[in-house]
């Protein structure tokens, strides 16, 4: 058994203020993806950089407020309605769902590519590109914060958390700051490196996920407000399943009529009619 670090979650104290891990990790998860999402505007067709501006600023609002809002419906309803109204924007309490947050990225990302007017598929390529980064670091953040934990077990490397009972448990925030993070970075630089058909990245990040989520699930302990669903699963694997479905949805699609990497945005439609054509 290893010992649990107890590393403050608090990077350090200056009276009120408080800087925390948590946040910090998710900081540099951002500022990846803004660069990220600059160093690829020409490829996305966007005018210039400052238009990522805009771009990561509704995302990050959508994200918060579906992954809150998921997090409230799917984990914690019953105990968010016996607060205070304001219990449901309460944000600095915790609870906010990876798969809500999925949504708000979707759905804003939908409304960008109309606004901007670029293909959907190629802004969904270099966002599920810089994600990893911030999922990974985010993991690492819930191991420092003893938060999440794995279920009891008699594994080596097992640890006994300070919320967790007396019990040793897997470290699964360590798992998935792997899988979710390093394994999946790596994997999805190896496919945008192959130059795939504009989308195969993005479903290959969903899928991916969606796999190592529902694996890791299998030790991590359920949310105890919730507990286990439809015998042995948990609300998170249910969830990735649905991730599966439009993953593989998007998959065919970006196989079967997606436009070749380095085609030219503005001729994008034609080459793909001309292909229809010619079958």
């Amino acid at each position: 058994m290893l010992k649990y670090p107890q590393i403050d979650p608090v990077i350090i104290h200056l009276g009120p203020i408080e800087p925390r891990w948590y946040g910090l990790m998710y900081l540099i998860g951002f500022i990846y993806m803004y660069f990220n999402l600059k160093k690829n505007y020409k490829w996305l067709g966007l005018k210039d950089t400052e238009e990522v501006d805009s771009i990561l600023s509704t995302l990050v609002l959508t994200m918060l407020v579906c992954s809150r809002t998921v997090y409230v419906i799917f984990y914690n309803w019953e105990e968010t309605m016996r607060g205070p109204w304001w219990e449901f924007l309460a944000v600095w309490h915790g609870g906010l769902a990876f798969h809500g947050g999925l949504l708000g990225v979707v759905l804003g990302s939908v409304y960008l590519a109309h606004k901007y007017k670029m293909p959907w598929s190629r802004l969904a390529d270099v966002l599920a590109l810089g994600t990893p980064v911030g999922l990974g670091l985010g993991r690492i953040a819930n191991f420092i914060n003893g938060e999440l934990w794995g279920r009891v077990t008699d594994v080596p490397w097992a640890m006994v958390f300070p919320n967790g009972g007396p019990l040793p448990r897997h470290p699964s925030q360590l798992y998935e700051s792997f899988l979710e993070g390093l394994a999946l970075f790596c994997l999805l630089r190896f496919v945008w490196w192959r130059k795939p058909r504009v989308g195969v990245t993005a479903s290959t990040f969903l899928l991916s996920y969606a796999l190592f989520r529902i694996l890791v699930e299998f030790v991590r302990e359920p949310d105890v407000q919730v507990g286990f669903v439809l015998g042995p699963f948990t609300m998170g694997q249910l969830l990735s399943f649905a991730m599966v479905v439009f993953g593989g949805s998007l998959l065919s699609i970006s196989l079967t009529r997606g436009v070749a990497f380095d085609a030219p945005i503005s001729g994008a439609d034609l080459t793909e009619k001309k292909t229809k054509k010619r079958k």
